[in-house]
């Protein structure tokens, strides 16, 4: 038997784009050595999307469908696809056919010459929307930054993932997750393919601004602790800074008899031992926060590692 690799497809008001999607997928496919299973996942959709899938399953039945029973989010979507594969490899793609399907073909090439996970890469044109651009920029910049594990600017859920990904991606049991996060944290070898994202035909994106940046919060809390530790960093400048400023002024009052001339009033030097206590405060809650991260730590129970299988020899890789 061929070997089976599953694409992977969250639906969520994509009716018209449905038939289009199956299509395009199976003039793509239909040559290559393996078999293919396509899984949708309907996101509960408000459309007919999981009508339409029904009928392209009854004709085939290569075709999976799972039905959500609410809009649970693009993430817990793809989640439940990746959890229902059962292909030596899976492929994450939008069905809203933005992801060119055209590179399948590429991505498993490059699968099968030893990548565990390759990345699909969005190309970012000059005549490319200005805030958008600049939003995804600083949000690459900023996560970088602050996380422990560093991302590839402009990636996206269109990927290739080996079993072995598959199944170490089916340990994660935290609710508030990002998908792409979850597997780069995984590690494993990994390579790109950049593309340039096709213009929507039907139906309208489902990731307005507001969901854009609930998806930026969660990447940052789910990718670092930085922000948890922020207060404690903040308050520990400020105790700096208004202790010094504070030495200087009370040296130069009581001590020097105000002979630098900058007559601080008392209102003045209640100011700054306001300031100076607001970062005992921020400090004892960065303090707080260090223990918050350890109980965050433990409930969102990631594997303490992660072993690599020699695809090529079946077996474990020592330690």
């Amino acid at each position: 038997m061929k070997p089976l690799i599953s694409i992977i497809t969250p639906v969520y008001n994509e009716e018209k784009n449905i038939p289009l999607f199956y299509k395009s997928i199976h003039k793509v496919v239909k040559d290559l050595p393996y078999s293919f299973e396509i899984i949708y996942v309907d996101d509960g959709s408000k459309d007919n999307s999981s009508k339409e899938v029904k009928k392209i399953k009854s004709n085939d039945i290569t075709v999976k469908l799972l039905q959500l029973s609410r809009n649970f989010g693009k993430e817990i979507a793809t989640s439940a696809g990746i959890e229902a594969a059962n292909g030596e490899a899976g492929i994450i793609i939008d069905s809203d056919l933005q992801h060119p399907v055209e590179l399948i073909p590429e991505f498993i090439q490059k699968w099968e010459e030893g990548f565990d996970v390759v990345i699909g890469v969005r190309k970012v044109h000059a005549h490319a929307n200005k805030i958008k651009s600049w939003g995804s920029k600083m949000f690459y910049k900023i996560l970088n930054y602050i996380s422990e594990t560093k991302v590839v600017p402009y990636t996206t859920d269109y990927r290739i993932i080996d079993r072995q990904v598959i199944d170490q991606f089916k340990r994660f049991t935290e609710r508030s997750r990002v998908t792409r996060g979850l597997i780069d944290w995984l590690g494993f070898s990994r390579d790109y393919l950049y593309f340039d994202a096709n213009e929507r035909i039907h139906g309208e994106a489902s990731y307005t601004v507001k969901k854009l940046i609930i998806l930026a919060l969660h990447s940052f809390t789910s990718q670092s602790l930085f922000p948890l530790r922020l207060a404690g960093y903040l308050g520990s400048l400020i105790i700096v800074v208004s202790g010094i400023g504070g030495f200087i002024v009370f040296v130069n009052r009581y001590i020097f008899n105000d002979a630098f001339g900058w007559r601080i009033t008392g209102t003045a030097m209640l100011a700054i031992l306001l300031v100076f206590l607001i970062g005992i405060v921020l400090s004892c809650l960065g303090l707080i926060a260090l223990y918050i991260a350890n109980i965050h730590g433990e409930v969102t129970n990631r594997p303490l590692y992660v072993l690599k299988r020699d695809r090529t020899k079946n077996e474990n890789s020592t330690i």
